[in-house]
């Protein structure tokens, strides 16, 4: 079913009876040519990417619960393109330009905002670094605005100017980044794939795989075996544990990411606004909550649940920057598993087992990578070649040294 304006009052004056399901429900094939593990956000763009640029139908995607109910449906909602480093500068850059187009692309409503995502500058320092930053944002093509101090005030005036300890001097704006409905994002793409062939299999864990002489044979399910010809993992917080029943250790670490909301408020935040001075950041959802998220919670784990210290420092970081927030009641909260890579940035790559291909490691980038990421992991499965945009997201790198570290943090994935 196409969507549109004219489906929406046709539907809306017979019952809304007429409305189809968004995916099939379909029963697991013994082989497919492609297997993807993971049903969130990067599984179903590569998925759908494959059918729509290389024509390969035969695909399944393996999801151990249901369609989005991993990371991409616990995060923030951001997107940006503000980056620095070649690597992941060229990367963020193409996914945004995907991000602009995307709902034409689906025909799905994600319901992208480019409202504008402002990062904070505290001191001289951090002041200079965004200016090196804005201009190669400015180089590769994308929006950069850096701003003085009276210029933040005049597009943000309710933030704390004059704190003692984090006066603001001002920051770097980049109007096209924003946010999206991030499950409308997973729904979008597996609405996309599912039209063009590929079976979409939930409550399908996987348990295992079979390799034999090196190659890739396929996985084992909590529903059977399925053969493939390849197989891709794209499974979030869970690669570590996933590419261990392959025999493979990676340079991962699984820790666990907090985000908060507010009860609704009337419009008050126009844009995604992140503090200089801590890991900060905060925008309103279009129901009115306030969103908002920190650092992780500095430990290793697997669950999907954070720890009270974690809320009273990002709730202490809130109160510096935006001492209004204070009247607003915290809602609830949530955690997200963050694969966590040992320089800050991800892994597009083959492993050394033959048919078998990695995408991990995201980090914070996770969300905002969703299309180019599941562009670039399709055009690596069909081609075995790496897409333009991704060249160095490799595995090897750390090996070699070619770490890509954004952050300037070293090899520490808890300071990412």
């Amino acid at each position: 079913m196409y969507y549109s304006a004219l489906q929406i009052l046709k539907n809306g004056l017979t019952g809304n009876k007429g409305w189809k399901p968004v995916w099939r429900n379909p029963e697991p094939k013994k082989c497919y040519d492609i297997v993807i593990i993971g049903g969130g956000g990067h599984g179903l763009s590569t998925a759908y990417y494959l059918a729509k640029v290389h024509g390969i139908r035969n695909i399944a995607v393996l999801e151990k619960g249901y369609l989005g109910g991993g990371n991409v449906g616990r995060n923030t909602t951001i997107v940006r393109a503000n980056y620095l480093l070649d690597g992941n500068l060229e990367f963020y850059s193409h996914s945004l330009k995907l991000w602009e187009n995307l709902e034409q692309e689906l025909n799905y409503n994600v319901m992208m905002s480019q409202r504008g995502c402002l990062v904070l500058a505290h001191n001289d320092q951090q002041f200079d670094n965004l200016a090196w930053r804005g201009n190669a944002n400015r180089a590769t093509g994308d929006d950069a605005v850096l701003m003085g101090r009276e210029d933040v005030r005049n597009l943000v005036p309710f933030l704390n100017y004059d704190d003692a300890r984090f006066p603001i001097r001002g920051g770097l704006l980049q109007r096209t980044g924003g946010t999206a409905r991030h499950d409308a994002v997973a729904w979008g793409y597996a609405r996309g794939a599912d039209m063009r062939g590929v079976d979409l299999i939930q409550n399908c864990e996987v348990k295992g795989f079979r390799i034999e002489g090196g190659k890739i044979k396929g996985v084992e399910t909590s529903r059977g075996y399925i053969g493939a010809g390849k197989v891709g993992m794209s499974v979030a917080g869970r690669t570590s544990q996933v590419a261990e029943m392959a025999g493979l250790r990676l340079p991962i670490e699984s820790h666990v990411l907090q985000a908060f909301v507010t009860e609704a408020v009337k419009p008050v935040i126009d844009n995604v606004i992140s503090f200089g001075m801590g890991h900060f950041y905060i925008s309103q959802s279009d129901k009115g909550g306030l969103v908002f998220g920190g650092d992780l919670d500095m430990y290793n784990s697997y669950s999907q649940r954070g720890n009270l210290p974690r809320v009273e420092q990002v709730s202490e970081a809130a109160m510096a920057l935006m001492p209004m927030i204070g009247k607003a009641r915290m809602l609830r909260s949530w955690g997200g598993i963050m694969d966590m890579s040992m320089d800050g940035s991800p892994i597009i790559d083959k492993t050394p087992i033959e048919g078998l291909f990695l995408n991990g490691g995201w980090c914070y980038g996770g969300f905002k990578a969703v299309p180019a990421a599941g562009a670039a992991f399709a055009h690596l499965m069909a081609t075995g070649e790496k897409a333009d945009w991704a060249t160095k997201f490799n595995l090897n790198r750390f090996e070699t040294g070619h770490v890509i570290d954004d952050e300037a943090t070293g090899a520490r994935p808890n300071s990412h």
